[in-house]
């Protein structure tokens, strides 16, 4: 009677496993983890995990406020970033075709809280885009759109920055 006792135990348990294998989470990628905590804001494009692991937005570029530098609009972008993502649990997306930028980081399109960053930083005006194909093709013109757009409004460094924006 244990036995079968035991077994009827072990099922349930069996099914809940296997539900929990395919309850449609995010697929595991060979760039990265599916998600993780940002532990540090680096500045608008670059977050480091709890991990260690340190992220660029996948098809973002800020203005620069590291390395003695203080462009325009830059400290704007890293805060906006901190304030969104700085101590929160983020989840990661990738473009396959190009796992890691020159610098050795991990290129990730990044979200919190159902929003993704990337296109947040670019449509508000924050940043512009940098695509360094084949990262990011299926996806560039989405971006260079919400980029026209910004600049079209004059949001963020677009209407803030006397270079007109990017570099």
């Amino acid at each position: 009677m244990a036995s079968a006792s035991s077994g009827s135990r072990l099922l349930p348990l069996a099914a809940v496993t296997a539900l929990a294998a395919c309850s449609g989470g995010p697929a595991p990628s060979k760039c990265g983890p599916a998600s993780g905590v940002v532990a540090a804001v680096v500045d608008g494009d670059t977050v480091e995990l709890q991990s260690g692991e340190r992220l660029r937005l996948l098809l973002v570029d800020t203005q620069e406020v590291t390395s003695g530098k203080n462009e325009c609009y830059g400290a704007e972008a890293r805060d906006y970033t901190r304030q969104l993502m700085e101590g929160k649990a983020v989840q990661l997306a990738y473009d396959e075709a190009g796992c890691t930028d020159r610098y050795g980081r991990t290129l990730a399109y990044v979200s919190v809280d159902g929003r993704e960053v990337n296109s947040l930083l670019v449509e508000r005006g924050f940043a512009c885009v940098l695509h360094i194909s084949p990262a990011g093709d299926d996806r560039a013109d989405e971006f260079k759109g919400l980029q026209a757009e910004a600049k079209g409004a004059g949001r963020g460094l677009w209407g803030s920055c006397k270079s007109g924006g990017c570099f």
